[in-house]
């Protein structure tokens, strides 16, 4: 099976990965996970690179990165902008097996698995199979995404709910994706592992450039896409689109999504999967 369609596809795509992707929390996130100078690293659905790009900092000296993404635009953009000496990338379909890529220390695959509901179990089973024994796999993705707002009139709550069961039902979304990542790693008999749990989206009072064109882009691509029907709205999906965008200007505003990451080492020995 080929890798699906990603949601969020759209010709400003690295562009949105870049701006919203910092610095800060890749450091974080990497350095509790385990990663160190020298190890090499794979970057699974590294998008526009910028993230391949901070974590190639923390493993020199000596490290090598490997970026790897199914889509040719990204992974262009990604050798043009971030590519040199010991930072690679390759443009390549995850659902398939990847061993000529050769043997990683450290696997990081944040932001990934909630576009393949149906896939995700088997994406990090393959994955896996990439890491030396002894190696560390991180996996992060968020929970109940998209769902927590407070301050919505009855009819955008409802609408932002259909369009998430929309996703799941159509598009192989999963909103629910973070809870599930530790029984990955359980399941493939991984060691050592560790559950963190931390505010992704935080956003009230006044809202920040990079807040608004990262979500407006959402609900312009994902809810646009998604096939829900907002029959709540007699003006249709840009009816919905104007409140949307002034419930979320509205400093009175709330939301918050929880970001969920662990990380697990290859058991020594080999393991038959309880899958």
């Amino acid at each position: 099976m080929s890798q699906a369609h990603y949601l969020m596809e759209h010709v400003e795509e690295a562009k949105r990965l870049d701006l919203k992707t910092e610095g800060g929390p890749v450091f974080r996130q990497a350095l509790w996970a385990g990663i160190q100078p020298g190890m090499r690293v794979a970057d699974i659905g590294c998008g526009s690179g910028k993230t391949s790009y901070y974590l190639h900092k923390l493993v020199q000296p000596g490290g090598e990165m490997v970026g790897v993404d199914a889509s040719r635009a990204r992974v262009r953009h990604a050798e043009e902008n971030y590519g040199g000496k010991g930072i690679v990338f390759a443009c390549r379909d995850f659902y398939r097996p990847l061993r000529d890529l050769g043997a990683f220390d450290f696997i990081w695959v944040r932001f990934v698995l909630e576009y393949h509901c149906s896939k995700s179990r088997e994406v990090v089973a393959n994955l896996a199979q990439l890491l030396k024994p002894g190696g560390i796999m991180f996996l992060a993705d968020l929970d109940h995404n998209c769902l927590n707002h407070y301050g919505l009139s009855s009819r955008l709550e409802t609408s932002l709910k259909g369009i998430m069961a929309t996703l799941e039902a159509l598009h192989d979304f999963d909103p629910y994706a973070g809870r599930k990542l530790y029984s990955y790693l359980y399941d493939l008999g991984f060691v050592d592992i560790s559950v963190e749990m931390e505010p992704h989206h935080l956003i009230y009072g006044a809202l920040n450039d990079m807040d608004r064109y990262n979500w407006t882009k959402k609900i312009e691509v994902a809810a646009k896409n998604s096939g829900y029907s907002f029959d709540a709205y007699p003006g249709g999906y840009h009816e919905f689109l104007k409140e949307f965008k002034e419930f979320f200007a509205d400093p009175r505003r709330f939301t918050y999504t929880p970001l969920i990451y662990c990380k697990g080492r290859k058991a020594p020995l080999p393991f038959t999967p309880l899958f």
